[in-house]
């Protein structure tokens, strides 16, 4: 895509990502219907309507491009170009009345390059997460820098792993907690704390900002860390990311870039 192509695309995100913020948090304090609930997950109502307002402004706008939604599919998902969108990242916390939420929209172009903003195939041209609750927009492209309101944002500097801040998550699979667990008892002697925020997207925006150091979670999905692994890479850190099995589900240890293999050293062993 062209620069000119790839800034209009990120105006469209923003506004998208705006006018589904305003809902949520119009519906923050509201009673809310639940299309599904398990014992670690929870789907609204509002998760529907959200990323069918989403669609409709993108759509709108850019009517050619696929849409692929933790609440469906929009189009050809595996042409060309794609938007990933998240329409409530942290649906637990926004349930419970926890003002810990966000919007995550990207757009993908399929592509051989070999970059970090590359998941299978499809590399990542803009990234856009709001949070409607503290009023912050963070954008990044693949051709400019990370920004939170319009001013650039970078990693933190923090090196030893004592000083640093990690958040962690724990998916929604027995599976993925099995696997997550240990490493995080070994992690949180070693570390200053351990934070488990519940909304991959902002974790990755707060690491991507300096306010933490690393995220680092298995089993989750694309729509979850599209936009945030974007920003991640365009604040100056790493976006360590692989697949394994299952639907568009990812290993991350998104960090400043100076972290990761300490990490990693503890969750492997």
């Amino acid at each position: 895509m062209k620069r000119s192509e790839i800034k209009a695309a990120l105006e469209s995100a923003m506004e998208a990502a705006r006018e589904a913020g305003s809902l949520l948090n119009q519906k923050l304090h509201s009673k809310k219907r639940a299309n599904f609930v398990s014992q670690h997950d929870i789907k609204l109502e509002l998760d529907v309507r959200c990323q069918k307002l989403i669609e409709r402004s993108l759509l709108r706008r850019h009517p050619g491009i696929a849409i692929l939604g933790e609440e469906g599919e929009t189009g050809e998902v595996t042409g060309d170009a794609r938007w990933v969108v998240d329409p409530i990242d942290g649906t637990v916390n926004y349930t419970y009345g926890i003002p810990h939420a966000c919007v995550s929209i990207a757009l993908q172009q399929r592509s051989t390059r070999r970059t970090a903003r590359q998941t299978e195939g499809y590399e990542t041209l803009v990234g856009v997460i709001y949070d409607p609750f503290l009023d912050e927009m963070w954008t990044a492209t693949r051709d400019d820098v990370a920004r939170l309101n319009g001013k650039r944002i970078h990693v933190s500097q923090r090196g030893r792993l004592e000083e640093c801040v990690l958040a962690i998550g724990f998916s929604k699979t027995k599976a993925s907690m099995d696997l997550m667990l240990p490493g995080f008892n070994r992690l949180v002697q070693r570390v200053r704390k351990m934070r488990i925020m519940g909304a991959a997207a902002l974790s990755l925006a707060w690491v991507a900002a300096g306010r933490m150091d690393a995220f680092v979670e298995s089993g989750v999905r694309l729509w979850d860390i599209a936009a945030g692994g974007l920003l991640i890479e365009r604040a100056g850190g790493e976006f360590y990311c692989r697949p394994i099995d299952g639907y568009q589900r990812f290993r991350l240890i998104a960090n400043n870039g100076l972290v990761r293999r300490k990490i990693d050293r503890y969750l492997k062993s």
